[in-house]
């Protein structure tokens, strides 16, 4: 018998509830914050807004932020983890795979007391002398990146791992003896062949980055508001729904480019390889 989701009409489940986001997003909203189905570009023009286009950059620009901050913590780490003893390998793995046995939002909320006025972290430092007063850690840009950095970082590591863990010694060792630097083996060896997972990564942090409201009303308070917390208020306080749905599909469609070009840039394994 074949899986639930090998049937044809599984996929309904998901292109139904898609189709009536797109169809949502071309209507307008009523007077008592109902939908009315009158066909109208409005919503995507209110996007360009200069309000609007403002939170959209910086809501991509945080992506990137965090993509790349993950990228350069993560590989290091994942290096690390790949070429650990068959002991320390597997403690090493459970400490990235650990966040995911506690929900997202118990997290959040730990990391909030670490960094609020009289948390853990201001406390630290005050009692040690390094600070006079509390640093403002919380309801800011870079609260809202240290939560996203903190929730995004095994995504990062985890296909970093896989790939490198693939990765042939003996190709690193050929390089070592015709007197080639470690920074040659790196930048010529090591990362062109663990690109897939470098990919990987990046699309597993960046996409969700785009989706985590959650982090944002609890780490930013109301004084930063990215796209995946303007789509939440305007479904749920300002009752727009077809405005929200207009910023839905635009970000769906951000990130089927991305999911496109990674396939592609995936598909064409031989570009990757090593001359």
């Amino acid at each position: 018998m074949l899986p639930y989701f090998q049937y044809p009409y599984g996929c309904y489940y998901f292109l139904v509830p898609l189709f009536l986001i797109l169809v949502v997003s071309f209507s307008s909203r009523g007077e008592a914050g109902d939908i009315v189905f009158n066909f109208t570009l409005n919503n995507y023009a209110r996007i360009f807004d200069k309000l609007y286009l403002n939170i959209f950059l910086k809501s991509i620009a945080i992506g990137l932020a965090t993509t790349v901050i993950c990228l350069i913590l993560g590989y290091p780490f994942a290096f690390i983890i790949a070429r650990a003893g068959k002991r320390l390998k597997p403690l090493f793995l459970l400490l990235i795979i650990l966040p995911f046995w506690t929900n997202s939002l118990v997290r959040t909320y730990a990391m909030i007391i670490l960094l609020r006025t009289e948390g853990i972290v201001n406390s630290i430092l005050l009692n040690i002398g390094l600070i006079n007063e509390p640093l403002q850690l919380m309801y800011n840009n870079t609260a809202v990146m240290i939560g996203m950095l903190y929730m995004m970082f095994p995504f990062m590591v985890l296909p970093l791992y896989a790939s490198i863990e693939k990765l042939d010694m003996s190709i690193l060792e050929a390089a070592e003896d015709l007197g080639a630097s470690p920074l040659n083996k790196f930048l010529k060896i090591t990362l062109p062949l663990t690109k897939g997972g470098i990919l990987s990564g990046s699309l597993l942090v960046f996409v969700p980055t785009l989706g985590l409201f959650f982090i944002t009303d609890l780490m930013g308070g109301s004084k930063v508001v990215l796209m995946s917390n303007l789509v939440k208020n305007q479904f749920l306080t300002a009752r727009d729904w077809p405005f929200g749905s207009a910023i839905s599909v635009i970000l769906m469609v951000v990130m089927i480019v991305l999911i496109f070009y990674y396939t592609k840039f995936n598909g064409n394994k031989n570009k990757w390889e090593v001359l």
